[in-house]
């Protein structure tokens, strides 16, 4: 039997000023480093084999927080803009209060939980998941299939796609998942890379 331990990043900078962040390579808040330590001590007792990141550094210093905390930091990352966060275009450094005055609560809230509707110049969570699930299936699958424990830190709708695929939600299921940051979400794989269940830690 293998772990998936899928870890949303600590709070940004940005997550605390209410920005849409996506692409760009925002810091941790102080809160968001305390939450990535807490997420480590609640990952003391785990012997982690593999660690897989995003490419922005909010992702990164999660997890290399993370390590620290469990005495694992010589273990290297794994860096991929698969896992890199939703981009949201024209929305990206806009606060979400000033941006449902201008354009409307309804249409706000279609650009961040539809499924398949981008925002202007942006990624559609479908999107998303269409550059995920492959790095998913040829580069984290095959080491849960040699019954290794995998870290992966990265983001709300990077880890949503994640999410769609090892419990086979629907597309509408999906949006409506809620990932709180610096939460370990711990799923236990069978010898075919199926999960059998899984603990919010």
């Amino acid at each position: 039997m293998s772990q998936l331990i899928l870890l949303r990043h600590g709070q940004s900078v940005w997550n605390a000023e209410n920005r849409f962040t996506g692409w760009v390579d925002i810091d941790l808040s102080e809160q968001g480093i305390k939450e990535a330590k807490f997420a480590g001590q609640k990952l003391k007792d785990f012997k982690i084999d593999k660690v897989f990141t995003s490419t922005l550094k909010r992702a990164i210093e999660t997890a290399q927080i993370v390590l620290d905390i469990i005495g694992q930091n010589a273990l290297p990352l794994t860096c991929s803009p698969a896992l890199n966060e939703r981009n949201y275009g024209d929305l990206q450094g806009l606060n979400k209060d000033e941006m449902r005055s201008k354009f409307g609560t309804e249409q706000v809230h279609i650009w961040r939980r539809s499924y398949d509707i981008r925002p202007p110049n942006g990624e559609s969570l479908k999107d998303t998941c269409d550059r995920v699930l492959p790095y998913y299936q040829s580069t984290i699958l095959p080491c849960l299939l040699k019954k290794e424990t995998v870290l992966v830190a990265a983001h709300g709708n990077s880890l949503r796609g994640l999410i769609k695929e090892l419990e086979h939600l629907s597309n509408l299921d999906v949006v409506s998942v809620e990932i709180p940051t610096g939460s370990p979400l711990v799923y236990e794989m069978d010898q075919q890379g199926r999960f059998l269940h899984k603990t919010m830690l």
